[in-house]
């Protein structure tokens, strides 16, 4: 089901770039207390992790966006808010985005929902009992929604909200290769170069680092280093396989999906149809809030964070 967002952006916040741009330039947010937990991986790599708490309490998953971690701007709190809430929170950092090199030569992707698989599976195996929800941000909410679609009733979530996801990698990497969108993609850009560039010092790859120094778009870099390192045929491979919007009918959960039409990373025609959303999904669109901002407040000193009054509200229903 589709539906309209409650959210409407304030007069001073109205552009789709200081929507995107506020949280990471402007937001300053006092860190809760966090515990750090590395998960050791059969395929001899590691996952980091972060919880708000061990306590045993309802356990909602985090999955961040492409280069983040839990220092995102959007991260600390929507944390806070969820220990404000009486629940715990985990944040499940991609290989190598914690401060320390993965391991491996491979990396992640927009599509790899295994490792997500594996944290979900060791939380279980631990606390059969206690219930879990998934929340993600950018990226992480492509990750999120692929895994609902792909496990049906089979996930253990039991449900799940997705932030600003990229339903399609194609329309997306279009969007951010035009205008001021083209910012974004040079740094994001750039942090995947200088990852493998440091990581070359100690890892070996299947290609000169000396030419991916040279990308400056998000096709250049996933054609040449993120497909042939996951085992995709090229970019295209990659970005058909990997997007999210083709398994939205096959979700079986309670799924919140919170997108701004003038999201700079994407493109209305992204946008999912109606035909495209199981009955267990509600996409809740708005005209306006930019990637992951949806800030509000009656002046730009009086800032306030909407997503950390509708995350909880939905998951309210199904976390007790």
């Amino acid at each position: 089901m589709i539906q309209d967002s409650r959210f409407k952006a304030p007069w001073w916040c109205s552009n789709r770039h200081i929507q995107t741009l506020w949280g990471p330039l402007f937001r300053r947010e006092t860190h809760i207390e966090l515990t750090h937990e590395r998960l050791e991986l059969r395929d001899g790599d590691f996952l980091d992790l972060v919880w708000t708490s061990r306590e045993c309490r309802p356990i909602v998953v985090v999955l961040h966006g492409l280069e983040g971690s839990y220092q995102s701007h959007y991260i600390p709190g929507i944390l806070r808010t969820i220990h404000n809430h009486g629940w715990r929170g985990v944040v499940m950092h991609f290989r190598g985005c914690s401060g320390t090199h993965n391991r491996l030569p491979r990396a992640y992707h927009s599509g790899d929902t295994g490792d997500l698989a594996t944290v979900l599976r060791v939380i279980g195996d631990r606390e059969p009992e206690v219930p879990l929800v998934g929340l993600g941000f950018s990226m992480g909410g492509n990750v999120l929604l692929k895994s609902l679609g792909e496990a049906g009733v089979d996930t253990p979530l039991t449900a799940g909200i997705a932030v600003s996801p990229t339903f399609s990698l194609h329309v997306a990497t279009r969007a951010l290769d035009q205008g001021f969108s083209r910012v974004y993609q040079w740094h994001l850009v750039r942090q995947l170069v200088e990852k493998i560039r440091t990581k070359s010092k100690a890892v070996s790859f299947p290609f000169a680092v000396s030419n991916v120094e040279q990308f400056n778009t998000f096709r250049q870099f996933d054609d040449s280093v993120t497909a042939p390192l996951h085992g995709f045929k090229g970019v295209d491979d990659y970005y058909s396989r990997s997007s999210c919007r083709q398994y939205l009918r096959d979700i079986r959960v309670p799924t919140l999906i919170v997108h701004a039409k003038d999201d700079p990373f994407s493109s209305v025609q992204a946008i999912p149809t109606d035909e495209q959303l199981s009955p267990t999904t509600i996409l809740e669109v708005s005209e306006s809030g930019g990637h992951v901002g949806f800030v509000q407040g009656a002046q730009p000193g009086k800032a306030t964070y909407w997503l950390e009054h509708r995350v909880p509200q939905f998951f309210l229903q199904y976390l007790r």
